[in-house]
């Protein structure tokens, strides 16, 4: 296993989501500056690499029920589109100051699973991330909440990131959370629970360990995890789920160092991004 962390340190695509519970404060549900700032600053540096980076980053409902007070979890469909039409501008708003403190290029790429619904859009999307990798940019990736309906949902943003990776053909994904990656049972409820560091394969014993989510401003637990490992290692990027506590994870991982739960990558001849859908 030690030769497959060591393999981390020659990924060229990277791509790195970060969930709502990891860049907010969890009391009230506004951006936490601090950790924003420090995560930019990483990624920042993955591109000074020569490394090609793209951020997933949830947050945005969030963020917008901060800033009008709304302080109760809602499944109101108008009421949450625009607490993210609202969060979505402060949160991008926050991100480019700190690319721009770091003399770094940001773009804001906002999809629906509409974009991949046929070729053409799914061919246009891929295009624009090449041109932003030329353009020495990093796109700033999170669903359209604000348009999005039932149907064109993609659901979580840890499926969307694995759905970006492979778009984009990337060779690493990281999945930052409040969890330090993949247990036998959930952690938090079961003291017994063990620490699985590496796995070559997901099977339906390992989805059968998953549980949902445990907290306020996440919408995704370890069953939308093991989902997006699953598109991810087929459409042949390695995956790692780690904990966002210290954003400096995110170095030490790309450093070869055992940090997280490792999936291995294993390509499949057949892969369609349709199929996941």
């Amino acid at each position: 296993m030690e030769n497959y962390r060591e393999l981390l340190k020659n990924k060229k695509r990277i791509v790195v989501k970060i969930g709502s519970s990891s860049i907010t404060h969890q009391i009230t549900g506004n951006i936490n500056y601090k950790k924003l700032d420090r995560l930019v600053r990483i990624l920042c540096d993955l591109k000074s690499q020569g490394k090609d980076v793209v951020l997933v980053s949830s947050g945005a409902i969030a963020v917008g029920r901060y800033s009008v007070g709304i302080k109760h979890r809602t499944d109101n469909l108008a009421e949450k589109q625009a607490c993210a039409a609202i969060g979505q501008c402060r949160l991008m708003m926050a991100y480019q100051k700190f690319f721009s403190e770091y003399n770094q290029v940001a773009a804001q790429v906002l999809m629906t699973k509409y974009t991949m619904f046929n070729d053409e859009n799914m061919h246009n999307a891929k295009n624009t991330f090449e041109e932003l990798f030329k353009l020495d940019a990093i796109p700033v990736v999170n669903e359209n909440d604000t348009v999005s309906t039932y149907e064109i949902q993609f659901g979580d943003n840890d499926r969307l990131s694995a759905l970006v990776s492979a778009l984009i053909g990337a060779d690493l994904l990281i999945l930052l959370s409040d969890i330090d990656g993949l247990f036998t049972d959930d952690p938090n409820v079961n003291p017994d629970a063990r620490f699985i560091d590496f796995v070559p394969y997901i099977d339906d014993k390992l989805r059968s360990m998953a549980k949902g989510a445990a907290s306020e401003y996440g919408t995704g637990g370890m069953v939308s995890k093991l989902a997006a490992g699953t598109i991810a290692t087929d459409a042949g990027a390695n995956m790692v789920i780690a904990n966002s506590k210290d954003i400096d994870i995110i170095s030490r991982i790309i450093d070869g160092e055992n940090e997280g739960t490792l999936f291995l990558a294993h390509k499949s001849e057949d892969f369609n991004l349709i199929d996941f859908l």
